[in-house]
């Protein structure tokens, strides 16, 4: 996920409900060889409690592609996911992305050279079941022949984005031409899980051999506890303050907080004034702001608890 799923944010989930594994914001390999190259290289910033943590890369050139491999080696990844699903016009426009899914000797292509520059590591593929149409069949039987670690199927078109429910009668197929065509291929389940419980959930019932999560993290920060945790208020806002601190401390000057916004509907859920909350902090343009907002916030609920306890001398 674009500008979400950066270090900063693994780091705060990997501290609260780690997933088995980490896949980095989608970075694109033509950049990485270009005059652009010290700016992108910030999205394959990961800790060791990242680990394994797989880099997520997309573009259109096979030997870009090789390139980018080679450094994502080098830097200690787990593995390589080539990004053939996302369904953004500006990716689709220059043939990137799900658009992809049209064009199948360019995507054997870049396979290919993702595979020569690995070196051993994984090399899996996120998807989609179609552009426009429902063509699981057809696209992942290619896919399946490709000879990869796994592949990720978000269970929508790219014309569907997110606004119809995830298609997971169309995975559970991808299961059983996986059986079929390639036994050992990692088949993951993408599209409208809410957290681990769900994810076990899916897996039983379409037989997938794993489940990724993505916006559902936005629902809650402990989606990939194991166990059921809810977060408490305070739980929320100390690590709403902590990631933008560790925001700000990694990335200084070089993101722009405004960034850091769409964060803050996270952990501003689920608790008293927590929409008033939500809107004062919007108009923050620094860590100091969001501090002095918190503050503010937690002095005026003691406030009010006090006044509920004590009426009478108030």
């Amino acid at each position: 996920m674009d500008d979400v799923t950066d270090t900063v944010f693994r780091e705060i989930v990997a501290e609260t409900a780690r997933p088995d594994v980490f896949m980095t914001e989608f970075v694109n390999a033509e950049a990485l060889n270009s005059a652009g190259r010290e700016a992108m290289l910030g999205r394959l910033k990961f800790t060791k409690a990242q680990r394994p943590v797989v880099a997520q890369l997309w573009g259109q050139q096979p030997e870009n592609y090789y390139l980018a491999t080679k450094l994502v080696k080098k830097l200690g990844f787990s593995g390589v996911d080539i990004n053939m699903g996302c369904p953004d016009r500006k990716v689709l426009k220059i043939g990137a992305g799900a658009a992809l899914i049209n064009n199948r000797s360019l995507a054997a292509e870049i396979i290919k050279s993702v595979k020569a520059g690995a070196g051993g590591l994984p090399v899996s593929v996120k998807t989609r079941i179609g552009v426009k149409d429902i063509q699981t069949k057809d696209w992942l039987t290619f896919l399946l022949k490709q000879d990869l670690a796994a592949i990720t199927v978000h269970g929508r078109t790219a014309g569907e984005l997110s606004k119809v429910r995830a298609h997971w009668n169309e995975i559970a197929k991808v299961v059983k031409l996986r059986d079929e065509l390639s036994p050992q291929t990692l088949i993951i389940g993408n599209g409208d899980v809410k957290n681990y419980q769900d994810a076990a959930a899916h897996a039983q019932k379409y037989g997938v051999d794993g489940v990724m999560i993505g916006r559902g993290v936005f629902s809650d920060p402990a989606a990939f506890s194991k166990a059921p945790l809810t977060l408490s208020q305070q739980d929320k806002l100390d690590m709403l303050l902590k990631h933008t601190q560790l925001f700000v401390k990694t990335w200084g000057s070089t993101k722009n907080f405004e960034i850091m916004k769409k964060f803050f509907k996270i952990y501003c859920c689920g608790f008293p004034k927590a929409a008033k909350l939500r809107e004062e902090l919007m108009s923050s343009r620094c860590l100091e702001d969001v501090k002095s907002v918190l503050t503010s916030y937690l002095a005026n609920r003691r406030k009010e608890r006090t006044k509920r306890a004590y009426p009478e001398f108030i």
